[in-house]
This record gives C-alpha cells, sequence and structure tokens, in this order.
C-alpha cells in the first residue's frame, strides 16, 4: 500500500505556537498525529508535546495493530500528562487537543481518534466523505438546532490532561480505496478554509505538498480579510 504525506505547522495570528505534528510511516502501519495546547492555560506546549512524542514512541514499537492497541496508547498519554501536571503546580491544568490517524497497511483500513476541536478530514473522489464532531460549545448548539453565532469555538468540554476526563472520540474502521485522502489539523486551519475550498484544492493537484500548499494560500487569504 503506498502512502504519500506531507505537514506544514505554521504560527498564525497567535503569540506562540502551541501545535505539534507527527507522523510515523512504518512497513505494516502508519499513524499522522496533530496535537495543539489549549490556549487559556499555562503549559499548552509541554501537554502538547508530551502526548505528541508519547503517542509516536508506542506506535513504533512492533506488534498487534488495532484500534484497541491505540486506544491503549492514547491512554497511556493521558496517563503521562496527569503525571506531569502533578509534578508542576504551574502546569497543573495543562491539556491538549488531539486528533489521530491510524493506517493499517497490510489489511487496507484506517480509523482515527479526537479530543478537542483538532479535526480529522477523510476525502473520497475528490469529495468530503467524513469529518470529526468537534468536543466544543460551539459545536454542541449547532446539531441541537441552535444558533451558535459569535460563541467562542475555543470552549471546549474535551481535552487530554482536561478535568473532568472524558473518552476520547473513535471512528469505525473503514476499508481503503484507492485515491482517499485524509487531512488532520488544528482549529488554526480549518477556521480559516471551507470544505469547498478544500475539495477544489484537492481536485486540482497530483501531489499532497501541493494540496497542502494551495490550502494555505486560502488559510492566508482568509486571515488577511480578518486583520
Amino acid at each position: 500500500m503506498k502512502i504519500a504525506f506531507s505537514s506544514r505547522c505554521q504560527q498564525g495570528l497567535r503569540d506562540e505556537n502551541q501545535d505539534r505534528t507527527g507522523a510515523e510511516l512504518g512497513d505494516d502501519k502508519a499513524c499522522f498525529v496533530v496535537c495543539d495546547g489549549v490556549a487559556g492555560l499555562p503549559g499548552g506546549e509541554q501537554a502538547a508535546q508530551l502526548v505528541r512524542d508519547n503517542l509516536i514512541s508506542q506506535l513504533k514499537e512492533n506488534g498487534p495493530f488495532s484500534p484497541v492497541i491505540t486506544q491503549r496508547a492514547i491512554e497511556q498519554c493521558r496517563t503521562l500528562l496527569h503525571q506531569a501536571q502533578g509534578k508542576s503546580p504551574k502546569f497543573s491544568r495543562m491539556s491538549t487537543t488531539l486528533a489521530a490517524l491510524f493506517i493499517d497497511r497490510e489489511k487496507q483500513c484506517a480509523w482515527w481518534a479526537h479530543a478537542g476541536d483538532s479535526r480529522v478530514y477523510h476525502f473520497r473522489h475528490g469529495r468530503l466523505h467524513d469529518v470529526t464532531r468537534d468536543h466544543s460549545l460551539a459545536q454542541q448548539l449547532k446539531e441541537a438546532g441552535y444558533e451558535n453565532t459569535g460563541i467562542n469555538s475555543n470552549l471546549l468540554y474535551n481535552a487530554l490532561g482536561a478535568k473532568p476526563a472524558r473518552p476520547v472520540t473513535f471512528s469505525e474502521t473503514i476499508t481503503l480505496e484507492d485515491g482517499d485522502a485524509f487531512l488532520v489539523c488544528t482549529d488554526g486551519f480549518w477556521l480559516n478554509l471551507t470544505t469547498r475550498e478544500m475539495e477544489q484544492a484537492l481536485r486540482m493537484v497530483n501531489a499532497c505538498e501541493e494540496w497542502l500548499a494551495l490550502m494555505e494560500e486560502a488559510v492566508s487569504r482568509s486571515i488577511k480579510k480578518i486583520t
């Protein structure tokens, strides 16, 4: 099974960049991770890096690979993060979002997990096929049929390290098809990009680096309008 990927990280409008990305591409499996430290709480950058590093490290090990294994790995990351919180009063509330895509190259299937408002998008035949649902107040209001205009999208009810601890959401396992494309990103990216722009950019390119470049151009135009 052939897999091509590309990764970018930009600071955007924030004073600091708390995003952490990671990838592990092995002969039999692959993992792509994005973590974004929760804003407004000290230690977000450290939380994002701890979870990213430990999840990638665990999945580098040889052995069985399944949704159950990845769920255990994420829970281990949560445990390590809670231990780190206890060692530093300053960072006692540090937390991070998580979006992770897992691929079994031998069985040619995939699944993903997320906590917070970092997202996993799945495109098939050039169109959006599925996307994660944010663990945010804005998303809850939208799904309940209420107006959410003006609601701060950063108000999260789930993130690794947050209390009370809530389960990470896992997708169903899907069988992959030729040409399937995935985008794993933080809110700083998808908030400034429409699904239509993602689809249009995907249909115009032959390589993932080109896809990212076109989407980044659209994000930059959106940010310029805001500023």
